[in-house]
């Protein structure tokens, strides 16, 4: 687990992002000096939440005390934080505890996850790791990503492939979109782990890679999986387009489970692909 220190940085980092990317005008307040619109100073949020601006000051700065969860939760309506952003203040603070598994790498997902994915056949599917390296595949996902059986095991994490393999950014229909996306999800489920080595690496390795990384993680978007419609343009099927879902087998919660469906069309031009 990440230390405590480490966790109320993240957590003074993420308040004051929220905070300097919020809209004046949704609160009815004037331009702040020089016309600014954007980001509310510390005492309005202070005001706002009922929270001392001192008290309120010391969790911005990561100092070491012990908000309470009433505190936080006023906190985060003030910001007007999504659930998955106030879910994710609370998990920094301690009030809600890391979703259960290993934080250790997870080289090959158990024997029966693989024949799970095995048996779905037509619909491509992956397992990931906590770390969100890739554990597990089957034919299908191969057929529609063939890097992932040739890239290096220290180099098969869906965040590392989304961010620095040009035939990822290719594939995705709406790359901008979906690594926004992959990248807040991310960090949802990795707010309390990120001063483990592992994570502390990835990320490293990541802002030296990636210049569009580095800018989004600074960001500190947090958000919420779900279920969508993904488009995938593949260079010899065309378009094809699957929902995307995700299930935790409950023997094996530390291994996450992501399966496309396809849609009529692309399930027939999928399936003739041998």
């Amino acid at each position: 687990m990440a230390t405590d220190e480490q966790q109320r940085k993240e957590l003074g980092s993420f308040l004051r992002a929220r905070r300097e990317k919020l809209d004046r005008a949704e609160y009815g307040l004037p331009p702040a000096g020089r016309a600014r619109t954007v980001g509310l100073r510390r005492e309005e949020i202070s005001f706002l939440s009922g929270v001392s601006v001192t008290w309120y000051t010391w969790l911005e700065q990561g100092r070491d005390i012990n908000p309470s969860r009433q505190v936080l939760d006023a906190v985060a309506t003030a910001l007007h934080l999504t659930m998955a952003e106030h879910d994710y203040v609370l998990t920094l603070a301690g009030f809600a505890p890391a979703r259960p598994g290993s934080v250790s790498a997870v080289a090959a997902a158990p024997a029966h996850v693989q024949r799970f994915l095995d048996a779905l056949d037509e619909h491509p599917a992956y397992a990931l790791a906590p770390d969100w390296g890739i554990a597990a595949w089957n034919p299908a996902y191969e057929a529609l990503y063939p890097n992932v059986a040739h890239t290096a095991p220290e180099d098969r994490n869906l965040l590392w492939l989304i961010f620095t393999d040009p035939a990822v950014r290719s594939l995705l229909d709406d790359w901008d979109d979906t690594s926004r996306r992959f990248l807040a999800e991310f960090r949802a489920e990795a707010g309390p782990r990120l001063g483990d080595t592992r994570y502390r690496d990835l990320i490293g390795r990541l802002m030296d890679a990636s210049a569009e990384f580095r800018e989004r993680w600074e960001s500190h978007g947090v958000g919420g999986f779900e279920s969508r419609e993904r488009v995938f343009q593949h260079p010899t099927l065309g378009r094809l387009v699957f929902e995307h879902h995700q299930m935790r087998p409950s023997d094996q919660t530390d291994v996450q489970l992501v399966v496309y469906t396809a849609d009529a069309e692309t399930r027939v031009r999928f399936a003739a692909r041998s």
